[in-house]
């Protein structure tokens, strides 16, 4: 007999989600974006304008956050490929006939790439990186494109202060393997003297090139007709960009109570040794995160001066006593690049729902073991897939990816270095998207306790250092080794192997004394 009607398990046509339980939140699978919508994205610029640094931080927060497949299509890729790397400014000589004829092959090799790439199903958006500075040229790329019946956005950076520029080519030598063995004085004149042969036939954008975007000395932004899902949230993250130097660390919490009984999620305070690492970590942002390095250009000495910083914790009470020891100074006047001065408190302290660890739900406060015992079906499901799993009346890595997407776009337009004291849950997904790592890979990326890591973005990647703390022998215990049948069962063999052969891909890690720090 079925249920009555008035049963409360009486529910003859439930609402069933197509993707099961575990459904991923549509704003990290495209969102309201529908399945033909695709974009195409056409940087322009002259040299050394931060072309390829906003394409690439373009393409990575699409295909992190959206899940959809994106692809950069470098001209100077496809140049160098054709005709060798580190090529002279005469090269780039709009009057020589020669050396344009190889210039549109690259640019038409690329586009035909690009043409190709966006014709398969699922592909998304597609971004040709070059300097496309006439309008011919962009005429030419858009009449190419038009059969594709995608929409078309140019960007185009511009760039005229002159310490903006030198910054950008300093870049480029340091992080562009075809340039590291040009010395910095040729490469800088070289580059200007490429600048200005693009500048006797350079165009700026304007309507005549359909939608737009305008982004000027990384303050003035110009958007023109720029309409739909994609083109919006494209025009929303580039105005969170910049292409200046910036370095942000990220640090767990001390050890908690819960982390020394193995139970996940809660909110316990800091064992004994959490408050060690507590007074280290306060040492370390005042020595190191909180100072620069300036050096005099007459005498070349160098000394340590106090530079802005900020700090950011979870909501959590682990993280809040982790950050509680940092000095909260006032520094002299600071002066920020739209001309307002305010008064600096260093390492004011800025607590983030955003950044609490994921939540467990009725496994809250469980070691594993005890959740494999009490919750089995639960306990083989995480195993399967660790990414999407939700914990019942819980959170999924992805849940939390979405909640970070407003944090992620607060670090990309922050210039003051920060200190993000966190969880291992949510570093692990701010690692993997700085580090370009599948979102896949981020729920078993290794953030150790007592360590902090250094990251550096720049249009090339992102460089890491970690910093030791505290190890763990002096910590005797620390509750952290998480069970390997914790992880997917395709993965057990693989982390029990690296358990008794050790990892020898770890990045670098640095032992240091807080209290007497090298200069970085």
């Amino acid at each position: 007999m079925p249920p009555m009607a008035d049963s409360a398990d009486y529910n003859p046509t439930p609402h069933v989600i197509p993707e099961g339980e575990n459904a991923t939140p549509l704003e990290v699978v495209g969102g309201d974006c529908t399945a033909t919508e695709k974009l195409i994205i056409v940087m322009c610029g002259l040299p050394a304008t931060g072309k390829t640094h906003i394409a690439n931080r373009i393409a990575r927060y699409i295909s992190f956050f959206l899940a959809m497949e994106t692809k950069i299509f470098n001209v100077g890729a496809y140049r160098s490929d054709l005709y060798g790397g580190n090529l002279p400014a005469e090269f780039f000589d709009h009057s020589n006939k020669e050396f344009m004829g190889k210039r549109e092959q690259a640019c038409n090799a690329a586009l035909s790439d690009l043409t190709d790439f966006m014709k398969q199903d699922g592909v998304r958006v597609g971004i040709l990186d070059s300097t496309n500075s006439s309008r011919t040229r962009r005429t030419h790329i858009r009449e190419t494109l038009k059969s594709l019946k995608c929409k078309v956005l140019m960007l185009e950076t511009i760039f005229n202060k002159e310490e903006l520029i030198e910054h950008n080519i300093r870049t480029i030598k340091l992080n562009t393997p075809e340039y590291k063995d040009v010395d910095a004085a040729t490469l800088l004149k070289d580059y200007k003297k490429r600048r200005d042969n693009y500048m006797d036939v350079y165009d700026t954008v304007d309507e005549t090139d359909g939608s737009h975007i305008k982004i000027i000395n990384n303050q003035t932004f110009i958007v023109h007709n720029a309409r739909g899902y994609l083109p919006q949230k494209v025009v929303h993250f580039v105005m969170n960009l910049h292409t200046l130097p910036r370095v942000f660390y990220l640090s767990r919490h001390g050890q908690s109570e819960y982390n020394l009984l193995g139970k996940i999620g809660g909110d316990a305070g800091l064992t004994d040794a959490g408050h060690e690492y507590a007074r280290r970590l306060a040492d370390f942002a005042h020595n190191v995160i909180g100072m620069e390095v300036e050096k005099d250009e007459e005498t070349g000495e160098e000394k340590r001066i106090p530079c802005p910083a900020r700090l950011w914790t979870s909501t959590l009470r682990r993280t809040k006593e982790t950050a509680a020891l940092i000095k909260k100074e006032r520094i002299s006047t600071f002066k920020w690049d739209n001309g307002d001065q305010v008064d600096w408190i260093q390492f004011q302290g800025r607590a983030r729902r955003n950044l609490d660890e994921l939540y467990a739900g009725v496994c809250d406060g469980l070691t594993y073991k005890e959740i494999e015992a009490k919750y089995p079906d639960e306990f083989a499901r995480r195993q399967e897939d660790k990414l999407t799993y939700r914990y019942p009346r819980g959170e999924s890595y992805m849940d939390v990816t979405l909640r970070l997407e407003n944090v992620v776009l607060d670090i990309e337009r922050t210039r003051e270095p920060i200190l993000i004291v966190g969880h291992q849950g949510i570093h692990r997904l701010l690692y993997a998207y700085f580090m370009g790592l599948p979102r896949d890979q981020a729920p078993y990326v290794s953030i150790p306790l007592n360590t902090v890591i250094e990251l550096t973005p720049h249009a090339y990647g992102c460089e890491e250092k970690r910093y030791l703390l505290l190890s763990k022998e002096e910590m005797m215990k620390d509750g952290q080794d998480e069970p390997v049948t914790s992880m997917p069962t395709k993965q057990r063999q693989a982390a029990e192997d690296v358990r008794r052969e050790g990892d020898s891909v770890k990045p670098q890690t640095y032992t240091i004394d807080p209290m007497n720090p090298p200069s970085f």
